[in-house]
């Protein structure tokens, strides 16, 4: 990490500079004094006076003159230890966003640089960036998937460690999607190309984050609206003094204090506190699998205190199985079922795979899908719907005993109906996720209290919010009653939806934050939430929220420190109680201990169980032209 931070430009400067002044401090040689005056002022004075032709003045600003006024009274001392130490801060804080924002595009490394393709009915090998959609990607054990794409020959287990955060494996058959990034297991498959590499996954993800990492937040524009003010306002309250005192007494003192004035009340620390904090944030969150879309979603994150989750995909498997089954007189289970599956195979929803699974009836017609209710069409001229016990029939129906049985188990129970006549009930289950109970305990640790909000019915919600341990369910909810509950939830409190990302937009648009979970390779799901968690593991929800409010609390911290600094040096600045040199080395210092403050919200431990990949904790910085560059106070 040292050989790394002194491959900055301006660290170097910033030795050159404090060898040479060191050395004249020894030899009493001036001419060395300027040497170091001048390494350490080529780092900020040139761009300061570019950055003029805009005119923007900014921290720069303020340390040029501040040298040519040292300078100019013979402060040469002065003047070269004041360019040591803002090279120092200046590079540090360049070091530091280099390194997140590499850690982040490290990613991209997980891609490989030669693929084997089937062209032709020959395999050849191609980079990345000539795969077409259609292509064939055979994907050897241990080798990394270059884009998207879905499996079409072969069986094996994926491991997506590098891109969510989660080490277990998934096992990966015909028809499973296979991300760029994603390393093959143990057996070699054979898999369709559907992005472009240029747009996989690992890709959108970069560009997600480095644009979350340039987005400011609230505490960002709030350390703006104060630095904006102040650079300026500071430039005249030096004048006033230079200009009032030396018609008091000796000019060459009151110019020496407004030039002193200048360097204490220069809100260099107060501009980079909050952007640094992001940068370093948002990238961890990353490498751990969750993608923070901007700063004013990390800082609200922040502030959560309540919790609403989706029941269906977030809280459960996702994976619905059909537990028991019940006909009328007349009507086998196989009739039911295939009756049902007809409709439900033009649904997207998630008990629709269950009832369709195995079934390969004719598709019915004319279907149409009423969100809350059920789903009807027709099947064979004949009029089949499919919903939930408070649609279909009223309380006194033959199955009430099948569904009240069922639903106080925590299963969803379906009637299918043909022409007005219910022949059957299907029970459905989603299990728990098994990390569920866990995770909400986790947030109650934190203090967040959560919420369920569900389509289903009340029994089927209560019934899983015990087990999870969720205090209150909100059930039979239609997709704009989600919305009216977080909603009236967010009167008096923040709040955070989590869902699949497509079904509950509207809800996840409407709460303080919304958090897209187990979105991998969702276009939608990555577009529509302010926050995507990649993987599965409920986990990963206290996670980000006990980072988040880490980060926030560090940006508030570093606001506070860098005024109070301020508003301390400003007095003694220009009553001539603190010396020239004093005054750089007390903000200088400062500066520094912001940035490492700043640097401090990038920890972020990983789940237990969960592999974060090696490429990633090490990435070596090198001083090129296309590094970010420092805060634009500078």
């Amino acid at each position: 990490m040292i050989r790394d931070i002194t491959r900055t430009r301006e660290i170097q400067a910033a030795i050159a500079a404090a060898i040479a002044l060191s050395i004249a401090w020894i030899t009493g040689s001036l001419a060395l004094e300027l040497v170091a005056v001048a390494i350490g002022a080529c780092t900020f004075v040139p761009r300061a006076l570019w950055r003029l032709r805009i005119p923007t003045i900014g921290v720069g600003t303020l340390m040029t003159i501040a040298v040519i006024g040292a300078l100019s009274l013979g402060a040469f001392t002065e003047a070269a230890l004041l360019g040591v130490l803002f090279s120092l801060a200046e590079g540090l804080e360049r070091f530091a966003i280099t390194r997140t924002h590499k850690g982040v595009r490290a990613l991209l490394a997980l891609v490989p640089t030669a693929v084997p393709v089937v062209r032709n009915g020959r395999e050849v090998t191609v980079e990345p960036h000539e795969l077409v959609v259609g292509d064939t990607m055979i994907l050897k054990p241990g080798s990394r998937s270059a884009t998207d794409g879905t499996v079409t020959t072969g069986t094996t287990t994926l491991d997506l460690s590098a891109i969510t955060g989660e080490s277990m494996p998934l096992e990966a058959t015909p028809g499973t999607p296979v991300p760029a990034g994603a390393i093959n297991g143990d057996s070699a498959i054979e898999v369709s190309v559907t992005t472009l590499a240029q747009d996989s996954t690992l890709a959108r993800i970069v560009a997600l984050v480095e644009a979350a990492q340039h987005n400011k937040g609230t505490g960002q524009r709030l350390a703006d609206r104060i630095a904006s003010p102040l650079v300026p306002g500071i430039l005249i309250f030096a004048t006033i003094i230079a200009s009032v005192g030396s018609l008091l007494g000796d000019p060459r003192v009151w110019i020496e204090r407004a030039l002193i004035v200048l360097v204490a009340a220069s809100p260099c620390a107060l501009a980079i506190s909050v952007p640094l904090t992001i940068v370093a944030a948002v990238g961890a969150a990353a490498r751990n699998g969750a993608l923070i879309k901007s700063g004013a979603a990390l800082e609200q994150l922040g502030r959560i205190s309540t919790v609403a989750i989706d029941k269906t995909g977030t809280l459960t498997l996702n994976n619905p199985q059909i537990v028991a089954m019940n006909s009328s007189a007349g009507w086998t289970d196989e009739e039911v079922i295939s009756a049902a599956a007809a409709v439900e195979l033009r649904s997207q929803h998630p008990l629709s795979r269950a009832i369709a699974a195995g079934v390969s009836p004719r598709p019915a017609e004319d279907v149409t899908t009423l969100p809350g209710r059920g789903i009807v069409g027709t099947v064979q001229s004949q009029e089949v719907r499919v919903g939930n016990p408070r649609w279909i029939a009223p309380q006194g129906s033959p199955f009430d005993e099948f569904v009240h049985t069922w639903e106080e188990s925590g299963a969803t129970v379906v009637l299918v109906e043909i022409n007005q006549r219910v022949i059957g009930a299907i029970a459905v289950r989603d299990e728990l996720r098994s990390e569920a109970s866990e995770a909400m305990r986790e947030l109650d640790e934190l203090k967040i209290s959560t919420v369920m909000l569900s389509g289903d019915n009340k029994r089927t919600a209560n019934a899983l919010a015990q087990q999870s341990g969720i205090r209150t369910a909100y059930a039979e909810l239609l997709p704009e009653d989600k919305v009216s509950h977080v909603a009236t939830l967010q009167a008096d409190r923040h709040v955070a939806m989590v869902g699949d990302g497509i079904n509950d937009a509207p809800a996840l648009a409407t709460a303080s934050v919304g958090i897209a979970m187990g979105a991998l390779g969702t276009d939608v799901a990555i577009e529509a939430a302010d926050v995507t968690l990649l993987g599965d593991d409920l986990r990963h929800l206290p996670q980000l929220l006990r980072h988040a409010r880490r980060a926030r609390r560090i940006m508030l911290f570093n606001i506070g420190a860098s005024l109070a600094i301020i508003a301390t040096l400003i007095p003694l600045a220009a009553t001539g109680l603190v010396s020239f040199a004093a005054v750089i080395v007390i903000h200088e210092v400062a500066e520094v201990l912001v940035i490492l403050s700043a640097l401090t919200a990038a920890k972020l431990k990983p789940l237990p169980n969960v592999t974060v990949i090696s490429a990633l904790a090490s990435t070596n910085v090198s001083n090129r032209g296309d590094e970010p560059q420092c805060c634009s106070a500078c």
